[in-house]
Formats: C-alpha cells, structure tokens, sequence
C-alpha cells in the first residue's frame, strides 16, 4: 500500500505538471485553433528566468515563481504582437512549419547563452525532505507542486467559464467579425490569451525544473508529452487535458516503476488506447455529421 500510495501520488504531481505546461497549448488551439510548437520554448524561457534570479541574484523561490510567470507572458505578448498574430489566418501546416522553427531557434540561443549543460533551481530549505501524510513519507516539494496546480487549475476554468474575460474569448474565436460588431476587442483579447497561455507555460517550467531537469533541448524533450496530453483531453475544455494530464502522470510513474525496462512504452501505449476509444479527445466535441 505504501509503495502503491507514494505512485499514486508521485504521478499525480508530475500530471500536474505537465497539465500546467500543458493548458497554454489547450488554450490557443482549442479556443484560438492556433497550433503552437514553440509553447515549451515559453516553458524554457520560465525555468531559465526563475534559476537565473533564484540561484545567480539570491530572489526567494516563492518570489521568483511569479516572475517566471510574468517574463514568459512579457515574451508571449511581444511575439504574438509581432509575428504570431500574422499566422492567425494561415493554415496549420503553416503554422507548423513556422512554430517548429522558432523552436528551434529557442533551443539554439538558448544554448548559447545558458550552456548546454542541465539546470536545477536552489530550493528553500521548507520544500526539501519529506512530510509525514496519512503515515507516509512524501516529498515537500512534490506536494506543493499538486497544491499550487490545483488552485491554478480551479482558476483557469473559473476564469474561462465564469467571467466576462472567458466569454469574449469564446465569442471572438466563433466569431470575430460578430464579435467586434459587438464592441470586442478580438486583437487585444488573442493577445492577452497568449501572453496567459505563455505565463502558465513558463510558472510550470519553473515549477518543474527541479523534477524535470532544465536543458536548452527542454522544449523539444517535453514537446510530445504537451502534445499527447492535449490530443488525449481534447481541446474544447480545460477538463479534458486536466484529467489526460492525471492519467498519463500516474500511468507513466506507475510504468518507470514496474516495468522500467520498457521505457516509456507505457504513456504511448495509454495514449492510443484511449485515442481509440475516444478519438477526439476525453471530452472533445466530435465532428457534425
């Protein structure tokens, strides 16, 4: 039981995770329909601003957690206002093409500047060891990560499904023209999205630096476990890559445990049974007939 309880909640602090490094991608293709490869890149640029301030200049972790939050949103408003927003029209494959190039070019500078070498973030001395939950060992660190997304989780769909923010969104991405007949301000609303979905992004490659090691080839290491995560729950809901990233999260821990020979065989495995028995995502809204 013990062994089954420390899986259980190992897996469920690494679906966490990926569910925040995840969302941001849910967002601009399912609400936006804008498929952005370059959303670990925004991850990164998190990680390496939080272990930049924390380790070089002395910044609290606590405090440095919303500046990663705040450096990546800064970079995803400035990028969407400068080219992004010229690919809203484009195709996907163009999309493509065009994210998986900057991407790249992240991955470049970004070991350049950093190095090449892995990065960790020095932890306060309140999130290192362990804690004694329900008479059983867990780690501190691991708990704050699930307290932390969980609250930014109930917040994310708060914020889309019950304010006046969320349904600008949804009616800008139905309609745009509609929508500023009515007064909306469809540009600003995409902006302030992405430079959202590219905070959420960076505050999870903060989070999971310590866990997940930090690396200039970070986006692409994590850009298909974003990607399966996104395919499993569907795009139409943050519940479903909520849930997928819970799933996943446990399955994956639970498969490096029992079956370590067989590598990540497990989440692939997970993520075409599913894809089969839901081929348009846990709650994804299935094609008109």
């Amino acid at each position: 039981m013990t062994t089954l309880f420390t899986i259980l909640f190992d897996g469920v602090a690494y679906g966490m995770l990926l569910f925040v490094l995840a969302c941001g991608l849910a967002v601009t293709m399912g609400l936006m329909n804008f498929v952005n490869l370059a959303h670990g890149a925004f991850a990164m640029a998190g990680g390496y601003a939080c272990a930049v301030l924390v380790n070089r200049y002395g910044l609290p972790f606590f405090a440095g957690l919303p500046l990663a939050f705040a450096v990546s949103a800064l970079a995803g408003i400035v990028l969407e206002r400068t080219l992004y927003r010229y690919m809203y029209a484009r195709s996907h494959l163009e999309q493509v093409l065009f994210t998986v190039g900057l991407m790249f070019m992240s991955v470049a500078g970004a070991d350049y500047v950093m190095g090449s070498s892995q990065t960790f973030i020095h932890l306060p001395e309140i999130l290192q060891g362990q804690v004694s939950l329900f008479g059983i060992g867990v780690g501190r660190y691991r708990l704050m990560i699930i307290v932390i997304c969980g609250l930014l989780t109930l917040g994310l769909q708060l914020i889309l499904s019950k304010t006046r923010f969320g349904s600008r969104l949804r009616a800008a991405v139905d309609d745009p023209r509609a929508a500023s007949g009515l007064g909306i301000n469809v540009p600003q609303v995409f902006a302030f999205t992405f430079a959202f979905g590219s905070g959420l992004a960076g505050l999870g490659g903060a989070l999971g630096a310590e866990i997940l090691g930090l690396d200039p080839h970070f986006p692409l290491k994590f850009l298909i476990y974003v990607l399966i995560v996104v395919s499993v729950g569907g795009t139409s809901t943050v519940t479903g890559p909520f849930l997928a990233a819970l799933l996943l999260g446990i399955g994956d821990v639970a498969g490096k445990y029992y079956v370590p020979h067989l590598g990540s065989f497990v989440i692939y495995a997970m993520m075409i049974v599913l894809l089969l028995w839901k081929p348009h995502g846990l709650f994804g809204r299935t094609a008109a007939r």
